[in-house]
């Protein structure tokens, strides 16, 4: 525009100074602006900035001392903010985080669905650490199976105040109150302002109302025309652990950015009995041994890698939760612990008094972990010193190996990490909402927690069989009437209390076993493996109970020592041959015939379709699950 406006008469370059370009005429301002200026400037939506080289920007003094304008001094003003940003680079990366976070007039959000609810995020909502409105897309399994506890809550018990602490888009409460509606009241927190603006946002665009500070929100734009709008979400912005302790709730969700060792205390300090929290832990670096120090750290806990790091990350985490309730006077019951790539999910019922606290606490125990063999089993009860920790182990190696063979790795969780009975009505949730992902899952969690392989086992038993009872509560089931499921009066209590410690008294014997092994790491070379699934029946009828398990897709539950494990893998595992021949020497155990692995082998594949048909069969039955009609489905 200067440049049009120029005529006969000299003009100095607006982008330079006088000392370092005088004034001339027009078509020479032109060509300097344009080879100069206009070739390294940046455009962003028609704008253009261009490289200036005014004393605008300090530089930086040569060795005299003086302030010299040269090409260091050249830098560019940004658009948006003003801000004085040196390499053109820089300048084009200052610009994107502009756009992504929505602070340009040409603002654009994204829209996501799931689970018919859908949700405004800002382009950057992968990265938590830049955005306000942080979406994980991979997180969806871990919201079903919160979503599956919660409805689970709900029918115990109307209406039911739940508290996502930390909302982000509020994905998550949106979700509970969009299908469960009047079972639930939902408050969503956040500490950040723009992310409190977000959900708001969320909540007028799947037609909810908007309470802030106890009045609720005039959104009647937000609604269409002759529409109804019944719910409603309570959106506060406070710090987690303020509003924590302000307010009781039923059910506590805890989804921070890493670790939420930070928000324990306040957690279980207003839950209400018989309440449920959850946390998500994403700190998997730590938990996952990879950062050994840090877990220390957080959890207080000492850990190395170890072929079953995961259940060991859902055991340290349950550690620290049960410690954190303990010193509210609380204990917990576990319900549900899962740890996959992502995040490590711990679901636990609040169970009030002095005494749960006392047993929940002494169920936090140190493990003896062999690292040539890995077996492992839990320390001994007690504070007395013992002469020889290595007599404890299973297995031998302290007298074969040389030096120090273990390592004690804790305190840890050593109770059982699921509840078989809430995890069936968990199933049930899901499949009344037709959540597919959860339900895999939830299959695999039921009989790793009956520690059973192919065995139909039913969503709902009769009342009169098995009464869903837990922790003092009877849970509404579809074969139970409205008037069993009364409690008046403080006797009848105390004897549903009772009741309760009887049952638990006698489902410790049938306890899942700590931990699990893998096939293949403890496979023998030269040696071809049984398939899992027939490995497991080996093990069956061997008197053994055993299950595969969620943490390892190759792993498997079981309550065998190592050694009869590997006895047993090594019976039935036929001879690895090339052309004709082994490629190496074979080691068999004692008393075991070549012809019994070869007749194994040579009938390996009719079993497997056997397997086959039958899972299928399983899966048709799981797919047909009604609210009327119990259903039978099979290990995964």
């Amino acid at each position: 525009d200067s440049c049009s406006s120029l005529f006969d008469e000299k003009k100095p370059c607006p982008l330079c100074p006088e000392e370092k370009y005088k004034a001339c005429y027009s078509h020479k301002l032109h060509r300097h602006l344009q080879n100069l200026h206009w070739k390294v400037s940046v455009e962003f939506e028609g704008y253009r900035m261009c490289i200036c080289h005014l004393p605008c920007r300090p530089v930086k003094p040569n060795f005299i001392g003086d302030q010299t304008f040269s090409k260091m001094g050249a830098h560019y003003h940004c658009i948006v903010c003003s801000a004085t940003i040196t390499r053109r680079t820089d300048m084009i990366s200052h610009i994107n985080r502009h756009v992504n976070k929505g602070e340009t007039e040409s603002r654009f959000i994204i829209v996501l669905k799931e689970s018919a609810t859908e949700v405004r995020v800002l382009p950057n909502y992968s990265t938590p650490q830049k955005t306000d409105s942080y979406f994980n897309p991979k997180m969806k399994l871990n919201r079903q199976l919160i979503f599956c506890a919660l409805a689970v809550l709900a029918e115990e018990r109307k209406p039911i105040e739940c508290l996502d602490a930390f909302g982000a888009t509020g994905i998550m409460g949106l979700q509970w109150a969009k299908h469960l509606r009047s079972s639930v009241k939902v408050t969503i927190n956040d500490c950040n302002e723009n992310s409190v603006t977000m959900i708001q946002e969320n909540c007028h665009l799947n037609k909810m109302k908007v309470k802030l500070n106890a009045k609720e929100e005039d959104n009647d734009e937000a609604m269409g025309d002759g529409e109804e709008n019944t719910d409603t979400i309570e959106v506060t912005k406070m710090d987690a652990n303020v509003i924590m302790h302000l307010r009781s709730f039923d059910f506590i969700h805890l989804d921070p950015f890493g670790t939420s060792v930070n928000y324990l205390d306040s957690a279980f300090c207003n839950v209400r009995n018989f309440g449920i929290v959850s946390l998500t832990s994403t700190d998997i670096s730590s938990l996952y041994a990879k950062a050994q120090h840090v877990a220390l750290r957080h959890y207080g806990c000492n850990i190395v890698r170890t072929e079953y790091y995961k259940e060991l990350a859902a055991r340290i985490v349950i550690a620290a939760v049960t410690r954190a309730a303990a010193r509210c006077n609380k204990g917990i019951d576990v319900l549900l612990s899962v740890a996959l790539e992502h995040f490590v999910l711990v679901v636990v019922r609040v169970l009030r008094g002095p005494s749960p606290a006392d047993d929940s606490a002494k169920k936090i125990r140190y493990l003896i972990h062999c690292q040539w063999c890995e077996e492992r089993i839990f320390q001994k009860e007690g504070n007395m010193v013992e002469e020889n920790p290595y007599q404890q182990l299973p297995c031998d190696c302290h007298g074969s190996m040389p030096g120090k063979t273990a390592v004690v790795l804790g305190p840890l969780w050593s109770g059982a990490l699921f509840n078989t009975g809430f995890l069936r009505r968990m199933f049930f949730e899901a499949a009344h909402y037709g959540l597919d992902e959860a339900q895999s899952l939830l299959k695999t969690l039921v009989c790793e927690a009956e520690c059973t392989t192919l065995k139909p086992y039913s969503i709902y038993s009769s009342y009169d069989e098995n009464k869903q009872e837990e922790c003092g509560v009877y849970i509404k089931t579809p074969n139970t009437s409205a008037e069993s499921l009364l409690i008046h009066g403080k006797r009848k209590s105390e004897e549903v209390v009772q009741n309760a410690g009887k049952r638990q008294k006698s489902e410790n014997s049938a306890e899942h076993p700590a931990f699990y092994y893998n096939i293949h790491r403890h496979s023998i070379k030269g040696m071809n493996m049984p398939k899992l699934n027939k490995f497991l029946s080996y093990l069956c009828e061997a008197g053994y109970r055993v299950s595969r398990t969620h943490f390892d897709p190759m792993g498997v539950r079981t309550n065998a020592p190592l050694a009869q494990f590997k006895t047993i893998l090594m019976k039935y595992s036929a001879p690895t041959y090339t052309g004709g021949q082994a490629e190496g020497p074979v080691h068999l155990a004692e008393g075991i015939q070549a012809g019994e692995q070869v007749e194994a082998a040579a009938d390996s594949k009719a079993e497997d379709d056997a397997e086959f048909v039958e899972y299928d069969k399983s899966e048709v039955a799981a797919a047909t699950l009604t609210k009327d009609y119990p259903t039978y489905c099979a290990a995964d």
